[in-house]
């Protein structure tokens, strides 16, 4: 059984620029989830696909390996999560290497994971064989049976076959309970993408709590706080241990 921790680090975004090497405390974003994927139990390999040298170069003095660089066409923002991962399988193919079993999609953009609850996960998707994937989520706030979207001037509900019961204006203990993904931990099996889709069918769901998501220069300010409050004091000691 291998099992690798795939972290994709594009150069392109537009909301903070150089995002994933932006400076979060002493260290830049990506090597949080390069720490986290080398203390786990069960990882035996970090591979980071990016399309830029810098961040390859950045990477690999965290520890993390960068065999290739990404090709643009598949570093856009509209680019999939299933191109990287097609792509690095397309290299270790072509490289005649060892095709991982298991695959954990660690996004730079969530820098704080505790270690033993990524290991749980992967714990927790060894131990079942008919699922296809796992996704950690986090229960939310508001049911999708509560949204409106707009058609032209005019609200309407997501649902629009039960429009006219005003199914919205039930209250919301009569909807099921709903989660969003956080990218805590994502795991994918590589029979899965074997078969053109990336989760598959019978996702395992990893119900954990909200961690904060990097996506706009405010988000900063909120990690710099998470961090100074000292809440993941294991993974910042084990950054302090191997990192300097």
């Amino acid at each position: 059984m291998k099992v690798v921790a795939v972290i994709p680090a594009r150069s392109g975004s537009k909301s903070v620029p150089r995002k994933n090497i932006k400076q979060l405390g002493r260290y830049p974003l990506i090597a949080y989830s390069i720490a986290v994927a080398k203390m786990s139990k069960f990882i035996t390999q970090v591979i980071v696909t990016t399309d830029s040298k810098v961040i390859a170069d950045i990477s690999c003095k965290y520890g993390a390996e960068t065999p290739f660089l990404r090709p643009a066409e598949i570093s856009q923002d509209d680019s999939k999560d299933m191109d990287f991962f097609n792509h690095y399988l397309s290299f270790l193919k072509d490289m005649r290497a060892e095709i991982p079993e298991y695959m954990v999609h660690l996004r730079p953009t969530s820098p704080f994971r505790e270690v033993d609850v990524v290991d749980k996960a992967i714990e927790q998707l060894l131990d079942d064989d008919s699922a296809t994937s796992l996704r950690s989520v986090y229960v939310s706030p508001i049911s999708p049976f509560k949204v409106f979207q707009l058609q032209g001037p005019y609200l309407q509900g997501f649902y629009p076959k039960d429009h006219r019961i005003e199914y919205y204006n039930f209250p919301r203990q009569c909807f099921p309970q709903t989660y969003i993904p956080n990218g805590y931990v994502d795991i994918i099996r590589t029979s899965t993408i074997k078969t053109g889709m990336l989760h598959g069918e019978r996702m395992l769901g990893f119900v954990t709590g909200k961690i904060p998501d990097i996506d706009i220069a405010e988000d900063y300010e909120y990690a710099e706080n998470v961090l100074k409050s000292g809440k993941f004091r294991s993974l910042t000691h084990f950054m302090e241990e191997n990192f300097e």
